[in-house]
C-alpha cells in the first residue's frame, strides 16, 4: 500500500433515481481513496415512452439504468473510476459494457452472502456472477482503504444531488 497506489485509486459510485412524471436520472460521482469528489455526472432525466414499456418489458428498467445511463455516464466521465459501485442490483448488468471492475454494495445484515461476493467491513460487494473475477480486482484496487469505510455515504451524495437536479429542473 504505498502513497502513490493511494493517490491513483478513483472510485465511481453510480446510481439511479425514479421521479414518475419525469423518468429516470442517474450519478456518477469519482472519488479519491478519501472520498473527496474528482468529478461529477448525472443525466437528462430518461423517459420510456409506452411502446418501449411494452416492447421491452421486464428488460426495460436494466436496459435504462444499465445501457442508457449507466453506460453514458461513464463514457463521459472525464475522470475515469478504477472501480464502479452500485447500489442497485439490476445495475450489475452494465459490467457486461464496461472494462472496470463493478460490484453492488449491501449492508452484510441485508443479503445472504453468495460465492460471487466479497465482503468488506459490514458491507457486501456483489459481482456479476458472469464476471467473478472482479472479485480479486475489487480486493486488490479496494486495498488502498480501511476496512470499516462507509461504501454507503457517498451514494447518499449523489442522490441527493439528483434530487436537487430535479427539483431544479421543476422549477426553470
Amino acid at each position: 500500500m504505498t502513497a502513490g497506489r493511494q493517490e491513483k485509486i478513483r472510485l465511481g459510485f453510480l446510481t439511479a433515481i425514479e421521479a414518475p412524471a419525469q423518468g429516470f436520472l442517474g450519478g456518477l460521482l469519482v472519488t479519491n481513496h478519501l472520498g473527496r469528489p474528482l468529478e461529477f455526472q448525472c443525466t437528462s432525466p430518461v423517459k420510456p415512452n409506452r411502446t418501449q414499456e411494452l416492447l421491452y418489458g421486464k428488460t426495460l428498467r436494466p436496459f435504462v439504468l444499465a445501457e442508457l445511463i449507466g453506460k453514458t455516464l461513464l463514457e463521459k466521465a472525464g475522470v475515469k473510476p478504477q472501480v464502479v459501485l452500485v447500489e442497485q442490483q439490476l445495475l450489475l448488468e452494465l459490467r457486461n459494457h464496461i472494462a472496470s471492475p463493478l460490484a453492488c454494495v449491501f449492508r452484510e445484515d441485508d443479503v445472504e452472502q453468495e460465492s460471487n461476493d466479497l465482503s468488506w467491513g459490514r458491507q457486501i460487494l456483489r459481482v456479476s456472477v458472469d464476471h467473478t473475477a472482479d472479485i480479486e480486482r475489487l480486493r486488490d484496487q479496494l486495498a488502498v482503504l480501511p476496512n470499516d469505510v462507509d461504501l454507503f455515504e457517498p451514494f447518499q451524495r449523489v442522490d441527493q444531488a439528483l434530487k436537487e437536479a430535479l427539483g431544479s429542473g421543476a422549477a426553470a
